[in-house]
């Protein structure tokens, strides 16, 4: 393994797989981290090649939170986390072993999230006398509902990965072999779809939190007539009129 904090694979022509590479800290997100991180999914969004991106850890820990020496000398650059959230990607997170506090808000951004049966995925920062700070109030509340967001973030409760499943923060819970090749068949997946309206509804599905019900229907309907102006629409009506296998182009 590269020496790199961040390590990108090509598994598939269409499809990035971004490794954190921390494995002596189980992948403690420290500010170079999320640097690196923001950096690279801004290198994959723009090279016209990437449809999907799949982001991992290893087999121990998908990322066990902050990095606590970091944080208490310099303080988190949370600013550098805004940067993770606007890339026009689909992501998916495959989470084995650990994903607690940051670790949990960075698969918790992520469109998809795959995890391991017995993976740990909580928010005790409450222990550390202070409180998620990178989205975990608001995503995990918006995900498992407030009754389970006040146990997780109130009192640390963790989830295993089944539990995660079960209360609708992961998409899938399998065994742990399972999670990257599982991750991985779901990018591409996606990587498979139109491109731009993938993007599309990533950025509308997004906003159905974000705005009313009645300024989401706009924006929503906006999109959906950009896209008929597209060539891939029209690529894609023409396809399955004559019953054949659209080829994207992304324009």
């Amino acid at each position: 393994m590269s020496d790199a904090i961040v390590v990108t694979e090509r598994p598939h022509e269409h499809v990035a797989l971004v490794r954190l590479n921390r494995p002596k800290v189980f992948n403690a997100l420290s500010n170079g981290v999320i640097e690196a991180l923001a950096r690279t999914l801004e290198e994959l969004d723009a090279d016209g090649v990437t449809r999907a991106v799949v982001i991992t850890g290893d087999e121990r820990a998908f990322a066990a939170g902050a990095d606590i020496a970091e944080f208490a000398a310099d303080g988190p650059r949370l600013d550098e986390w805004d940067r993770l959230w606007v890339t026009g990607l689909p992501t998916v997170a495959a989470v084995r072993g650990l994903a607690l506090g940051g670790g949990l808000e960075l698969a918790m951004s992520c469109d998809l999230m795959v995890v391991a049966d017995d993976a740990r995925l909580g928010q005790p920062e409450v222990n550390l006398g202070v409180m998620p700070g990178a989205g975990g109030t608001q995503r995990l509340t918006r995900a498992v509902g407030k009754t389970l967001a006040m146990e997780m973030v109130l009192l640390g409760r963790e989830l295993s990965g089944r539990e995660a499943e079960a209360h609708g923060l992961a998409n899938r819970a399998v065994p742990p072999e399972r999670v990257l090749p599982v991750a991985l068949d779901l990018a591409k997946a996606l990587a498979a779809k139109a491109p731009l309206a993938v993007r599309a509804a990533k950025r509308a599905i997004g906003r159905a939190f974000e705005d009313s019900l009645h300024a989401g229907l706009l924006d929503e309907r906006r999109a959906f007539f950009a896209l008929l102006a597209t060539d891939d629409a029209r690529e894609g009506v023409d396809a399955f009129l004559n019953k054949r296998k659209p080829a994207w182009q992304g324009r």
